[in-house]
């Protein structure tokens, strides 16, 4: 009886030494900046008491890696990054219906993609497309100042330009979309050849030639102006552009993974992600985006989206595998091998 007493009482100190997880846990793949996933992840962790396994890619690489998962999920959801990758998972039975208690008080552009994935996927931020230049180097340089897509062209800004892959980047399939958009397929990459001219650097993640052009290593970055923003909020020499011709937009977006092992936890993430005050705090690291729920604070430093000319842009078509796919391969065939 004394052995059992002991052994009892030794198992008691060992739970008592190991962290308790009541609530379970939760394996995150986020594709905004890190330092608001962070924020994210350790506000849910104090709501809720579930712990999350938090891994940062970008919107192309979170896609590619929950399809190669397909057969074996790993992770439980997808938060943020370009909506288009995920209407394309839902479109491949790679996530799983959910409607938050939230619904409710969300944006009708935020509906959107749950309506038309059958509650795959949910708006969770929008964001318009443009670009930023340093200040500093385009005078010390003499460009001219850039205030349209179609400037962006020009022989005098020759390896001064940068934006992502589209192949790993939301923000830069984005782009690919809207070139195709505004001046139909053929003008759309007969415009994509001649910016790659331009181009010093195709970038993996979608906000680094901002960051760039921050660090002076860089003068033009095509990137979601809220990024651009962010490093002129910080102080950097950044002017942020809405292009004249006009310009897509995002709809940041969050799923759940098909098959995820922490389905309960999931949906917790979820509704806290769409909950006002949470979605409130994305300002306090200085993230820009207009959020989805109607009852949160608007960033007062987030571009105004009435005075952006948006185009009509057709998540839909543009988000589907079959459109998709066309696009990113006729890219690598007929731009990215180009010379520059």
């Amino acid at each position: 009886m004394r052995i059992i007493r002991v052994a009892m009482v030794s198992l008691l100190l060992l739970m008592i030494a190991l962290p308790v997880y009541a609530g379970g846990r939760l394996t995150l793949y986020c594709s905004p900046q890190i330092d608001w996933c962070e924020l994210m992840v350790n506000e849910f962790e104090q709501r809720t008491g579930i712990k999350v396994r938090m891994t940062r890619k970008s919107s192309g690489e979170t896609l590619a890696q929950i399809r190669a998962e397909k057969s074996n999920p790993k992770g439980d959801v997808w938060w943020g990054g370009t909506g288009d990758p995920h209407l394309q998972a839902a479109e491949e039975g790679l996530t799983q219906a959910y409607t938050s208690s939230k619904f409710s008080e969300l944006n009708d552009w935020a509906k959107t993609p749950h309506k038309a994935t059958g509650g795959k996927t949910v708006g969770i931020y929008m964001g318009g497309l443009g670009f930023g230049f340093n200040t500093e180097l385009l005078a010390k340089k003499g460009l001219p100042e850039p205030k349209c897509w179609k400037d962006l062209l020009h022989t005098a800004y020759k390896g001064e330009i940068q934006m992502a892959n589209p192949n790993t980047s939301g923000t830069a399939y984005t782009t690919l979309a809207t070139m195709v958009q505004l001046f139909g397929e053929d003008g759309g990459f007969d415009y994509m050849k001649s910016l790659h001219r331009n181009i010093n650097q195709y970038t993996k993640s979608g906000s680094a030639p901002i960051k760039s052009a921050a660090r002076g290593e860089n003068t033009i970055g095509i990137v979601f102006m809220h990024d651009a923003v962010k490093q002129g909020v910080k102080g950097m020499p950044i002017q942020t552009v809405a292009p004249c011709e006009g310009t897509g937009y995002e709809i940041g977006s969050m799923s759940i993974i098909k098959g995820a092992r922490n389905l309960d936890s999931a949906k917790k993430w979820v509704d806290f992600a769409l909950t006002a005050d949470v979605q409130s705090m994305a300002a306090s690291v200085k993230s820009y985006q207009v959020p989805s729920n109607k009852n949160a604070s608007v960033p007062k430093e987030a571009p105004d989206v009435s005075s952006i000319k948006l185009i009509d842009y057709d998540h839909a078509k543009y988000g589907s595998k079959a459109v998709r796919t066309g696009l990113l391969a006729k890219w690598d065939r007929d731009v990215k091998v180009l010379p520059r």
